[in-house]
């Protein structure tokens, strides 16, 4: 793929049931929800919002965006754009 607009900036949405409020341990690694990789922040953002709209009613889950080109390629300039 061409490098500068063009570029990917993959992003990758998950989530799992915490162990408590406080902290970022996840009860059960083997039940995490590997929900996708997404091109843009855009489309993540999308599916995050609607993973987590569909477990408001449980506190101790949460789901993430990792921003998978940040630590794919550090030096890269791309580290301001979402």
């Amino acid at each position: 793929m061409a490098e500068g607009n063009n570029k990917q900036l993959l992003h990758l949405v998950f989530g799992g049931e915490l162990e408590s409020l406080e902290s970022m341990n996840f009860r059960d690694l083997d039940a995490l929800d590997i929900v996708g990789i997404y091109p843009n922040y855009a489309s993540a953002h999308e599916v995050w919002k609607s993973k987590a709209q569909m477990t408001v009613d449980n506190a101790h889950m949460r789901y993430f965006i990792v921003h998978m080109h940040r630590m794919l390629d550090p030096n890269s300039e791309s580290k301001t754009a979402s």
